[in-house]
């Protein structure tokens, strides 16, 4: 059963959403326990790495320079159009929002389900995610009002849990586990990992159907706003890596894609104003559709 789900992973992850969001009670039922899977799955993903490899490839300044091009650069061009096209003070705050949140830790497998290099996007994955904290401390003390007052050391303590725990967890158990004893166990983790993937588009779908049931022309708008996010962060992330090759492209414009919004809502909450919940409830659609359009694409033009 498990491998069957893992062949087909792309569209039981845009079934889950659309699950979510014909059932709001259990998608609404759901969302609180998130952030704990949440933990779990960036731990088990981490297990799975080698270590050494992954310190080299973090050290690489290509790395960050794509972290500051997912996070810096998409803020300034994707707050710049909601601006242009005379989006509220509220989106804008929760598209910088978006803009500001690292890849989701589902992209390296995404991205290996496709044949990409996993590895490469594992390295932007966690450079975006150890640089989004400043970033989006830049990015709510930019867009918020005045009355805009964020939580410093609730804010650090969910950045050490929810960012750095797993880190460390990791780094100890590969510390006093040797790999021989430890990929074993990573296989039979990683066969429960995709059922945590699933629960991310079911639990954060609800706020979205909410809000369709109080203003559907809205809701609309919010739909159509969150696959333009999609696409552009894509469409920028493959343009700009195009010149290394159509394989580097794709990885950056599926890392660009991906965003782990649930993260960035964890560790700073109602600071990200009233639209963020609906909107990335609205995301969720185009950020999982996108892994069925990057494998028609691989097989209609190759790598």
């Amino acid at each position: 059963m498990f491998s069957l789900l893992a062949r087909y992973s792309s569209v039981c992850l845009v079934l889950a959403a659309i699950a979510g969001f014909l059932f709001p009670a259990a998608s609404n039922a759901v969302f609180p326990y998130l952030p704990y899977v949440l933990f779990l799955l960036m731990l088990f993903t981490l297990l799975g790495i080698n270590q050494p490899t992954l310190v080299k490839a973090l050290c690489r300044p290509r790395a960050w320079i794509y972290a500051v091009v997912h996070t810096a650069l998409l803020t300034v061009c994707s707050c710049g159009i909601a601006y242009a096209l005379g989006s509220s003070k509220e989106t804008i705050l929760a598209v910088s929002g978006i803009a500001a949140t690292g890849s989701l830790f589902a992209t390296p497998a995404i991205a290996r389900s496709v044949g990409l290099d996993a590895l490469e996007a594992m390295s932007y994955t966690i450079t975006s995610t150890l640089l989004k904290p400043l970033v989006l401390y830049i990015n709510l003390t930019l867009f918020s009002d005045d009355a805009f007052a964020l939580n410093v050391s609730g804010y650090i303590a969910r950045l050490l849990i929810f960012i750095f725990g797993p880190m460390l967890l990791s780094a100890l158990v590969h510390h006093f586990v040797s790999d021989k004893h430890l990929k074993p166990i990573h296989s039979k983790l990683s066969q429960y990992t995709i059922i945590l993937v699933f629960s991310f588009p079911f639990g954060l779908i609800g706020a979205f159907r909410e809000y369709w049931e109080t203003d559907m022309l809205s809701a609309l708008y919010m739909l159509a706003t969150g696959f333009g996010i999609c696409v552009l962060f894509f469409v920028v992330g493959f343009v700009i890596y195009g010149r290394k090759g159509k394989e580097a492209a794709l990885i950056a414009g599926i890392t660009s894609g991906n965003r782990n919004v649930l993260l960035t809502y964890t560790i700073a909450g109602a600071a990200l104003g009233p639209v963020y919940l609906p909107l990335i409830g609205a995301l969720q659609l185009p950020i999982y559709l996108q892994p069925l359009a990057v494998t028609w694409f691989v097989r209609r033009f190759g790598k």
